[in-house]
Parts: C-alpha cells; sequence; structure tokens
C-alpha cells in the first residue's frame, strides 16, 4: 500500500504539490479559526442551584431548601450525581452531569426542574453562572476625590451592565466597597408617641415607592394621558412620605398626616460588610504591555502605594466560551467606556489581570517547541546524512503535521492548550520521515540502480510495511490519552 501511494504521488507531482498548498491554507485558515486557551475545563457540565434564604441557620437551609432541590433535580436525564453543602444563609447544590452531555441542555433541564421545586415563600433559586475556567479578566475601580461607595455605585449599576453586553460574559461579579442603601432609623420613643406600628411605615414605604397610569382624560377633540409618578428619588422622598392620620385621645382623626420623618431618621448608608479587597501596589508592568499591544502611549502611572481597600471587579466568561473573543469584545467595550465618558469624571478602571496572557505564553510554548523541533531535526539529519536538502525535506513535516492537527482540532471542536497541543506528537510523523528520507538518501547513492522513481519506489517499499506498523503500535500508545474523561473523583 505505501509503494502504490509513492508510486502514485511520483507519477503526478503537481498534484501532490497542490494538495500540500491546499493543506497549508486549510491549516492556516484553521489556525485563525482555533480556539486557544490557557488550559482545559477539567469539570464535566456542571450546573450549579444557588439559593439565599436569609438569615437562616444551616438546619433549616437543608431541611427546607436543600433536601427539596436534591429531590425534585434527581433524575434528570445525563445527570451522573449531585453534591450539596448548605451553609448559614446559603444553599449550594452543584448537578454534575456526565461527559458528552450538552451544557445548554443541561442547564435547560435543570431550570424545567426547579419549576417544580415548592419552596417557602420568599426564597428563590437561582442558577449560578460560574465555571471552573470561567475567570478571564479582573479588575479595579479607582477616583480620586470619591468614596467606596461612589466606586461600588458605578460598579454595579455602570461597569457590570455593560460588560454584561459583552458575547460571551456571562456574569460581572463585584467585591469590596460599599453597596449603597437608603436607611430609615425609626425610634422607637416616637413611633410609640405617634401611635405608629412598624409595619404601617414598611408598608407605606412600599405603597409610595410606585409610579401609576390613570388611563385617559378626555378633553374636547384631545385626550391627555394621566400617571402618578410616586418613585422615591431622595431622602426628602423618604421622609414626606405619610404613614398614617394623627388622631386624637378618643380616636377622633384629626387631618394632622404623620410622615416617615416624624418617627425616623432617614440617611444614606450601606450594606453590612462581610469582607474587604486589598490590592498590592500597582501592576505597571502589566498596562505598559498591554497598551504597547493596543498602541497607548503616555499612560499617566498608577498609585504604587498599598491599597487596603478596593472595589474590584471579576468578568466571568459563558461556559464554553472562547477567550480571544472575548477578551477582544471586553476590551473594546473598555474603549468605547472611556471614549464617551460613562464612568464620572475622574474615576476609571485599572485592569491587573486577564487570560490573554497565559494564551500568549501558550502560543509562544507551541512555536517555540515547533522552531526548535525543526532546527534540531534539520541539524541531526544534516549531521548524519551531510545533505542539505534531505534534512529541509524532513524538517518541513513538522509545521505541515501541525496544520493538519489544528484542522482536526477545528473540526472536532477541540481548544488548543497546553494539554492538547502537547498531545499534538510531532515526533510520529518525523520518525517515519526521517525512516523514509534515510532510506531514499541511501538508494539514491552510488550504489543504487535504476532511474530516480525506481530507486525511491523501491526505498519506500522496503520499509513502507514496518514503518505503518510501528507507527501504528506509537499510536495505540495513546489511545488512553483519548479516552480520558476529566479529573478523577470529580
Amino acid at each position: 500500500m505505501i509503494a502504490r501511494l509513492v508510486s502514485l504521488a511520483l507519477r503526478a507531482p503537481v498534484i501532490v504539490g497542490a494538495l500540500v498548498v491546499f493543506l497549508i491554507a486549510a491549516g492556516l485558515f484553521a489556525y485563525r479559526q482555533l480556539d486557544i486557551e490557557a488550559y482545559p475545563n477539567p469539570v464535566p457540565p456542571l450546573v450549579e442551584v444557588i439559593t439565599q434564604p436569609d438569615g437562616w441557620s444551616p438546619e433549616e437551609v437543608e431541611r427546607q431548601v436543600t433536601i427539596p432541590l436534591e429531590i425534585g433535580l434527581a433524575g434528570m436525564v445525563g445527570l451522573d450525581h449531585v453534591r450539596s453543602q448548605s451553609l448559614f444563609g446559603l444553599s449550594d447544590v452543584k448537578c454534575y452531569f456526565k461527559w458528552g452531555v450538552d451544557y445548554d441542555k443541561a442547564r435547560q433541564e435543570v431550570i424545567n426542574r426547579l419549576q417544580f421545586v415548592s419552596l417557602p415563600n420568599g426564597i428563590q433559586a437561582q442558577l449560578s453562572p460560574w465555571n471552573a475556567i470561567g475567570e478571564v479578566f479582573r479588575y479595579t475601580v479607582k477616583g480620586k476625590g470619591y468614596t467606596l461607595k461612589d466606586l461600588k455605585t458605578a460598579e454595579d449599576w455602570i461597569l457590570e451592565r455593560q460588560f454584561k453586553q459583552v458575547p460571551g460574559v456571562i456574569d460581572v461579579v463585584s467585591y469590596g466597597g460599599e453597596t449603597k442603601q437608603y436607611h430609615v432609623e425609626i425610634d422607637p420613643y416616637r413611633l410609640r408617641g405617634q401611635g405608629v406600628t412598624l409595619p404601617q411605615i414598611v408598608q407605606a414605604i412600599g405603597n409610595a415607592n410606585v409610579n401609576v397610569g390613570g388611563q385617559r382624560l378626555a378633553i374636547g377633540e384631545q385626550s391627555f394621558n394621566v400617571r402618578g409618578i410616586g418613585l422615591i428619588k431622595s431622602l426628602r422622598d423618604i421622609g414626606e412620605i405619610v404613614v398614617m392620620e394623627a388622631h386624637r385621645a378618643d380616636g377622633s382623626a384629626t387631618g394632622t398626616p404623620i410622615r416617615v420623618r416624624d418617627v425616623a431618621n432617614v440617611l444614606i448608608g450601606y450594606a453590612p460588610r462581610l469582607g474587604i479587597v486589598g490590592k498590592f501596589g500597582c501592576n505597571d508592568q502589566f498596562d505598559e504591555e498591554r497598551d504597547r499591544a493596543r498602541g497607548v502611549h503616555n499612560r499617566e502611572p498608577c498609585d504604587a502605594s498599598d491599597q487596603p481597600d478596593v472595589v474590584q471587579g471579576i468578568i466571568l466568561m459563558r461556559y464554553g466560551g472562547e477567550t480571544p473573543k472575548t477578551l477582544a469584545g471586553i476590551y473594546d467595550r473598555i474603549d468605547y467606556i472611556r471614549k464617551f465618558h460613562l464612568l464620572p469624571p475622574g474615576m476609571d478602571l485599572e485592569p491587573y489581570y486577564d487570560r490573554g496572557k497565559l494564551v500568549e505564553l501558550t502560543t509562544h510554548t507551541v512555536m517555540e517547541n515547533l522552531l526548535v523541533g525543526m532546527g534540531l531535526v534539520t541539524i541531526v539529519l544534516f549531521l548524519f546524512l551531510g545533505n542539505t536538502r534531505a534534512a529541509i525535506i524532513t524538517a518541513v513535516n513538522i509545521p505541515i503535521a501541525l496544520l493538519i492537527a489544528f484542522c482536526g482540532m477545528v473540526g472536532s471542536g477541540t481548544p488548543a492548550n497546553l494539554i492538547s497541543l502537547g498531545a499534538v506528537d510531532f515526533g510520529i510523523v518525523i520518525d517515519s520521515t526521517v525512516i523514509m528520507m534515510e532510506n531514499i538518501f541511501r538508494h539514491l547513492g552510488p550504489h543504487g540502480t535504476g532511474t530516480i522513481y525506481d530507486r525511491i519506489g523501491k526505498a519506500a517499499a522496503e520499509v513502507g510495511g514496518p514503518m505503518f506498523f510501528s507507527t501504528l503500535i506509537i499510536a495505540v500508545a495513546f489511545l488512553p490519552l483519548f479516552t480520558m474523561t476529566g479529573v478523577s473523583g470529580v
């Protein structure tokens, strides 16, 4: 079979050359479409269900939330096992599906099942956007003269909404800072003196913070839309909310309204903090490299002092997303935010991590192995054969084999990472090429007989069979690598 293929190649060199050019073009095109990752996802399709019953003890969370969720989610198609944990005010149920199950279908199956799970009133289960390789970008929000409350507000209401519009981004998680809240601090003595109860205040505030429609008002040939504006916009609006009408000692109404400011102090505060985020110095090297790649110059240096309390944002990529495209979209969105001044004056975000650096290292490792392999093969063959042409022809097979591997990876949807590229063993092809080239070189020497085509065909026939089976044995040795499904025990 090998001899027949060599004979056909010798009779049609133009077709062989055209096929090589086509393979190179297809490989380069596949490389541009290839999803390059730093490392593969070691976890099978995982859908995580998060529930947060505020203030509940772990025992109550387990009994009333976690166990009903486990029962309701059991028996799904493709489900392998379920793991859960119940903490103070938190229920975490993880559904691990079998390898080969489509993640989107698994996610939809969990959503469908959650509709039939009965949970206590006010408790809502939601899907977590987290996955094992989801974190692709981190940044801090800074601004001279702004408080942590201001920075956190900008992160929650501006940056988070902007980054969620980037294709490939599933969520933005923020840490640190102070979450702005409007506090109504009830004075129990004033409350008792006015004869008002706490539920009345809560109900009054809820009823006042709403816009209502009043249909249309017809006046002659015209009609006017009627609406009531009641949304709270300031602290004064909260203080002016009417709770009830004052009453005399005999129970009759006085006509005097009792407002929120009469029984409470209204002020701006922040939610209870469960932790802080600190940052050591700055990352000028990261910023300089990133700015140089993007053509940005004259950037102001960052503050190198320690920052014990900062506002941090983490951008999560969706399961199965492509890191290069997602990062490109994130940086385009950053340029958009800065170009149109969406943040308050003097406020900016400072990136300090993105996975692009790891992807660059992965690409650099592959190119380094490729160039070093070509160089070593060329030098060794030249030293042993003493023929430059034979050495170059053999070395050229390395990049061609890699381009063919790129076509297979794109066709199978396999991302390029250190593990998958490490599995592409160039030595399998090069071993066969070296054996074939050395035998052809020997037959083309002074001891060979016949024409050049006859000598090449005879040389290929001599080593074709043993070479094929030796390569097949090496390929069989790699079968366990292709049958690996993930980290054991996960």
